[in-house]
């Protein structure tokens, strides 16, 4: 009996297991939150173990899995609210000098570093498709949607489910699914950004734009910096609720704030969400580079037109970083 449980449990693992970082990227989608989804994750493995016995195998074991991690997903929301950005409370600050107050009450939407929620390499097209739905800016604008829209909108356009299969989930109709599916697209459109000029990662254009960005950086030279903003481009840096726009706002905010002199930052390149990112080091009285931030940059063709400035440095260890820069 011991070695069936233990065959039994093996057969279960291997099953599984090629599934584990669609499942994150999945449950990172609905939540927003890279430690929720970890944890969702775990609870989904648990509750497919315990049902495993059952599975009968109607539809595929994916469908199967992302059923279950869906109705995981449902009940995290309902307990624990939506992620947003300072973006989404409410209006720019144009007072870049006055002190920036945390609000750490607030649970901030969280990066996902792209090594943990990227599609297989093996295939192009689903890299491309990874990419567009785990975007900061799409994630963002996920949380606007209430609960099982969000659900309707990631299972019909994100997965391709077909509208039966999410009735079934739902236990509701086809048709109450592609109204609740109309509804999500209208007022995701209203927050997602539009896409069509953003950089490619391996626009060699880019890679020199964002050599400049570090470079400024690490020598404090903001007016550099400056340059390589676009004019409506936007600051935005949880869990500080307050955003500023425009290159002269960001440069008296990074003056005023930071006041950085030669190399009080180093900057190491990494990607979250399919997009360039930057984790920032600030030396200490030792000398010492330690973890400060982490930037998460959407970069047009003219410049970067959105930054997304994380101090939470719990994120580090899952993007692969250093204690030390």
């Amino acid at each position: 009996m011991a070695n069936s449980t233990i065959d039994r449990e093996r057969e279960f693992e291997e099953l599984v297991d090629p599934y584990r970082r669609e499942l994150l990227a999945h449950c990172y989608r609905m939540t927003g939150s890279l430690h929720d989804a970890e944890d969702l994750v775990q609870e989904t493995y648990l509750r497919a173990w315990r049902s495993y016995e059952g599975f009968e195998g109607r539809s595929s074991l994916r469908t199967w899995l992302h059923r279950i991690a869906t109705n995981a997903c449902l009940t995290a929301i309902e307990q624990r609210g939506r992620r947003p950005m300072p973006t989404g409370l409410g209006g720019p600050s144009d007072e870049p000098e006055r002190p920036v107050v945390a609000s750490p009450e607030v649970p901030w939407l969280e990066p996902a570093p792209d090594s943990l929620v990227a599609a297989d390499p093996a295939d192009p097209a689903s890299i491309v498709a990874a990419r567009e739905s785990t975007r900061l800016a799409f994630v963002a604008a996920l949380q606007h949607l209430p609960a099982r829209q969000r659900v309707t909108l990631i299972l019909r356009d994100v997965l391709k489910w077909k509208a039966a299969e999410v009735a079934e989930l739902f236990g509701t109709s086809t048709a109450s699914v592609n109204s609740a599916l109309q509804r999500a697209r209208a007022q995701l459109a209203e927050h997602a950004p539009e896409r069509d000029e953003l950089v490619e990662p391996t626009d060699p254009a880019q890679r020199d734009l964002l050599e400049r960005y570090a470079r400024a950086f690490e020598e404090a030279d903001i007016d550099g910096l400056v340059e390589l903003f676009k004019e409506d481009a936007v600051w935005e840096m949880p869990p500080f609720p307050e955003w500023f726009v425009g290159p002269e706002h960001i440069a008296r905010l990074i003056k005023s704030q930071c006041g950085p002199d030669r190399a009080t930052f180093r900057l190491l390149p990494t990607g979250a969400n399919g997009q360039p990112a930057f984790a920032l080091y600030k030396r200490g009285d030792d000398g010492v580079y330690r973890p400060y931030q982490l930037q998460v940059l959407e970069v047009a063709s003219d410049g970067v037109r959105h930054a997304s400035v994380f101090f939470d440095t719990r994120l580090f260890p899952f993007f692969g970083l250093p204690d030390t820069a």
